[in-house]
């Protein structure tokens, strides 16, 4: 498993393998012109920034306090995040 540590010193497409085979998605917002995808990978949680426009992911972001979730708030579902870390 990676740190956040590890994780934020990995070239861009490491990060890309590891949410993609590490993470788990949690659900997405929009910034702007933006998706915001965020995943959970265990240690930390991972936002994939992706642009609609350029087809392209523009950046990733890691971060491991619980206050980098309130963005995502009212879109995620208690039951939801539930419902799959209990099966």
């Amino acid at each position: 498993m990676f740190t956040i540590t590890d994780f934020r010193v990995m070239p861009f497409h490491k990060k890309c393998d590891v949410i993609t085979f590490n993470g788990t998605y949690i659900g997405q917002r929009m910034l702007g012109d933006c998706k915001v995808f965020l995943y959970d990978t265990g240690g930390f949680f991972a936002e994939v920034f992706y642009s609609p426009s350029y087809q392209k992911v523009l950046m990733i972001n890691a971060f491991d306090k619980a206050i980098g979730l309130d963005p995502y708030l009212e879109e995620i579902s208690l039951a939801d995040l539930s419902s799959k870390t209990c099966m």
